[in-house]
């Protein structure tokens, strides 16, 4: 067996080694509670061609995101990405690369890393970006821990626009650092007051540009608020094409900014890896997480690359470590890098201009019919509509007719009952009118 090469022999003498007179041995500190009293219920063994026709059974019950009129956001966006990246990105160079343990060695990756920096900075407005980090919800959660140890202060304010994923992950990452932490409720009709909840324990302000609900807010009345209470505003943003054409999150007032790039360069592939991006003031950079790449000259005064902060526990002094991030998602970041290059400036805020008119086009389709009423006035490409009826009812019925119609907002919030009827529905430069008007017709139809 080439995946089993230890042989009775081998485990009996291991055993023997360390003492213990089996396998079930090693195990006798997890409580019998934790323990299952039999096997999983699966097959115990299968030929290779049997278990790769019960896999594309599976796989072939999903209804895809290019097999449907596809019209699903809520934090994972589906784009058009050039056949270049990919094509670029599985080189033998990349594709097997990982981190840069050894720097000196790594100036491909530290090249690239670095570009990936720039960009980030450029387009969130802030002046310094790490080389990535696991996906926007962690990075939501290093934040806000960055801002505590920032301001020395303990208390943490989540909107009800930030994205239900983002504030539980911040929730659990925090649970047992003796934070407080203020969550507040759904905010679909955009009127929560975050101004008036800031005072002199607060270490930041976590808020969602677009929110969660698809409301664009202009946030320099509330960096503002922040500052006069030296608290920190922390910015998220889920879609990062929104940045080509909103002001950026810098210019509001932000001192620390964080996003989802998974919308630039990566495909959707049900769900994941994600990238995430984290951006802030320089007078902040030693309290940053993650990896930051820098520029130098080297003894001939030829244009290098350097690991210059690397701050997690492996690194530096335990007590001096900003996080316990392990690695970046380096891949991922380069496949954003490349698309971002291909698209340029132009090319960026002219995919932006593109989204939101197909947003636009498409909600005035969906308000047309009777029952539908619009939530989210101000949007990008991604709004809220209410509907007459259980909104989750509806997704799956338009699913059987091979609709991918939008996500309900109860996926997210099954114990807020009056969000049952809310629907978010987000339109990319993917979506065709003939697309637009399918779900147009077949939501009217289910409806009414």
């Amino acid at each position: 067996m080439r995946y089993l090469p230890l042989s009775d022999d081998d485990r009996r003498d291991m055993l023997a080694t360390i003492g213990v007179a089996s396998v079930d041995d090693l195990f006798v500190d997890v409580p019998l509670s934790a323990r299952r009293d039999r096997p999983l219920d699966l097959p115990l063994h299968a030929t290779e061609w049997e278990v790769e026709r019960q896999l594309q059974d599976l796989a072939g019950r999903n209804l895809t995101a290019g097999a449907a009129p596809f019209f699903l956001g809520a934090g994972a966006y589906r784009h058009h990405v050039p056949a270049a990246v990919d094509a670029l990105i599985q080189r033998g160079e990349f594709l097997t690369s990982y981190t840069p343990y050894q720097p000196e060695v790594s100036q491909g990756t530290l090249q690239y890393l670095f570009e990936f920096q720039t960009q980030v900075a450029v387009i969130t407005g802030m002046e310094v970006a790490n080389a990535s980090m696991y996906d926007a919800a962690t990075a939501t959660a290093e934040a806000a821990a960055m801002a505590v140890r920032i301001t020395r202060r303990d208390g943490i304010l989540l909107s009800g626009s930030l994205h239900p994923h983002y504030r539980s992950v911040t929730a659990t990452a925090l649970r047992y650092a003796g934070y407080r932490i203020e969550a507040l409720d759904p905010d679909p009709f955009n009127l929560e007051d975050l101004l008036g909840r800031i005072d002199e324990g607060t270490a930041c302000v976590v808020v969602q540009n677009p929110g969660f609900f698809g409301h664009i807010r202009d946030l320099s009345a509330l960096a503002r608020a922040c500052h006069e209470q030296g608290a920190l505003l922390v910015v998220a943003v889920a879609e990062p094409v929104s940045l080509g054409l909103i002001e950026p999150p810098g210019a509001m007032g932000a001192d620390i900014v964080v996003a989802e790039g998974q919308g630039i360069g990566n495909g959707l592939s049900f769900g994941g890896p994600g990238l995430g991006l984290f951006a802030t003031r320089e007078k902040f950079l030693r309290q940053m997480p993650g990896r930051i790449v820098g520029q130098t000259v080297d003894a001939d005064g030829r244009p290098g690359w350097v690991l210059t902060l690397s701050t997690r526990e492996q690194h530096i002094r335990r007590e001096k470590a900003t996080s316990n991030i392990c690695t970046n998602s380096g891949l991922c970041a380069l496949a954003f890098t490349i698309h971002l290059a291909l698209l340029g400036a132009r090319g960026l805020a002219g995919l932006a201009a593109l989204n939101h008119g197909k947003a636009v086009q498409l909600a005035e389709k969906l308000e047309r019919i009777k029952g539908v009423r619009m939530l989210t006035p101000a949007f990008f490409n991604e709004f809220a509509i209410s509907l007459p009826r259980d909104a989750a009812g509806v997704v799956e019925t338009l699913a059987e007719r091979g609709i991918l119609g939008g996500v309900p907002a109860s996926r997210f919030y099954p114990s807020y009952p009056e969000l049952a009827g809310v629907l978010l529905v987000a339109a990319t430069e993917t979506a065709s009118e003939a697309d637009m008007d399918t779900f147009a017709a077949a939501l009217k139809e289910i409806v009414s």
